[in-house]
C-alpha cells in the first residue's frame, strides 16, 4: 500500500493524550520529553470545552520536544476562525521545523452548544472552514513541508472529504472494522490514523470496570460516537450502563503488553499507518507507566 510521506515521519505508534490538558505545564513538558524518549513517533492530544487552547497547548510541547510530532487530535473548528487555524498552523510548523501536525474536527452538538455555536451540517461546516482555510492570506515565514492536516473522521462523507482535502484521517473512539472501513473509503496513500484506548490490567472485571468509568461511558453520551457503532453491529443493549462486555472489548485494548501489541497489529492489518495510543488511568493520572511498559513492544525502543 502506498503510504502518504506523513507516515514516515510520525511512525506506526504513537500517543493520544487528554491528560496533558489537565496538568501544570511544567508537568505537561516532562510527559511529553519522556514520551519523545520512549520512542512514540506523534503525541497527540484534544482540545475539551474548558481545557487548554489546542495550538497554545501545541507550542507548548513543541517547545519540550526535539523529534516527535505534535498533533492535535482534535483542534475544534468551533474554537476559532479558519484564518487564526491557518495563521496558527503555520506559525507552529515553520518554528518547530515541520513537527506540527494539525487535526480538524467539527466536534459533537453538546460541546458546540456550550461555545454558543449552534451544530448542524458538520460536514457542511468542515467543508466551508476548509475552503476559508485555504483562501486565507499568510504572509510570514512557511515552513517546507507546508503543515500538513488531517480530519476526525468517522462517517463515510467525512471520510470522503478527509481522502479530497486532507492529509487524511484521525478516527477517535473506533473499533478495528471501522479502521478497515475508513481505508476502504480513502483508498491508498491518505493518512490512516486511528486513536486506541489501552489499559495494562489482566482480571477482565478490573478491566471493564474502569474503561466504564474513564472512556467508554463518557463517549456513548454523544450521538455521533453512537450512531458510528451502530454501522458496525452495536444496538441499544450494547449503549447502556457504561457500554455492554462486547463494546467495552471492542473500544479498549485491555490485557498484557502482548495483548496491546495485538490489537494495534489488528489495526495495522486493517489498513492503518499509525495507531495513537491512550493509556486508561484512573483518577486523572498521566499513565507513563503503561507507555513505559508498552514501549519496547510497540516502538522497539
Amino acid at each position: 500500500m502506498q503510504q502518504h510521506a506523513l507516515a514516515s515521519r510520525i511512525g506506526r505508534v504513537g500517543v493520544w493524550h487528554g491528560g496533558l490538558g489537565q496538568v501544570p505545564a511544567a508537568t505537561a513538558r516532562q510527559a511529553a520529553a519522556e514520551i519523545e524518549q520512549l520512542g512514540y513517533g506523534a503525541l497527540w492530544f484534544g482540545e475539551g470545552p474548558a481545557g487548554k487552547e489546542a495550538f497554545s497547548h501545541a507550542g507548548l510541547l513543541l517547545g519540550a520536544t526535539e523529534r516527535i510530532t505534535i498533533a492535535t487530535g482534535i483542534a475544534n473548528i468551533w474554537g476559532r476562525d479558519a484564518a487564526a487555524a491557518n495563521s496558527a498552523a503555520h506559525t507552529l510548523a515553520e518554528a518547530y521545523d515541520g513537527r506540527f501536525l494539525l487535526g480538524l474536527g467539527a466536534s459533537h452538538a453538546p460541546i458546540v452548544n456550550l461555545r454558543g455555536h449552534t451544530y448542524a451540517k458538520p460536514l457542511a461546516a468542515m467543508r466551508d472552514y476548509l475552503d476559508a482555510m485555504d483562501a486565507a492570506p499568510y504572509e510570514g515565514p512557511v515552513a517546507d513541508p507546508a503543515p500538513a492536516r488531517v480530519l476526525a473522521a468517522l462517517g463515510p462523507k467525512m471520510l470522503e472529504l478527509a481522502r479530497d482535502r486532507a492529509a487524511g484521517a484521525h478516527p477517535y473512539f473506533v473499533p478495528t472494522e471501522h479502521t478497515a472501513r475508513a481505508r476502504e473509503v480513502l483508498g491508498t496513500g491518505p493518512l490512516l490514523a486511528p486513536e486506541q484506548a489501552v489499559l495494562l490490567e489482566t482480571d477482565p472485571a478490573k478491566a471493564r470496570a474502569l474503561a466504564r468509568e474513564h472512556h467508554t461511558r463518557f463517549y456513548l453520551e454523544l450521538p455521533n460516537y453512537v450512531g458510528n457503532l451502530r454501522r458496525f453491529g452495536f444496538d441499544d443493549d450494547d449503549f447502556t450502563g457504561g457500554g455492554s462486555d462486547r463494546l467495552v472489548d471492542a473500544m479498549v485494548a485491555w490485557g498484557d503488553a502482548d495483548a496491546i501489541r495485538r490489537r494495534v497489529q489488528e489495526h495495522r492489518d486493517a489498513g492503518a499507518d499509525h495507531v495513537a495510543i491512550q493509556p486508561l488511568v484512573a483518577n486523572r493520572g498521566l499513565g507513563l507507566d503503561q507507555l513505559r511498559e508498552l514501549a519496547p513492544v510497540l516502538t522497539g525502543s
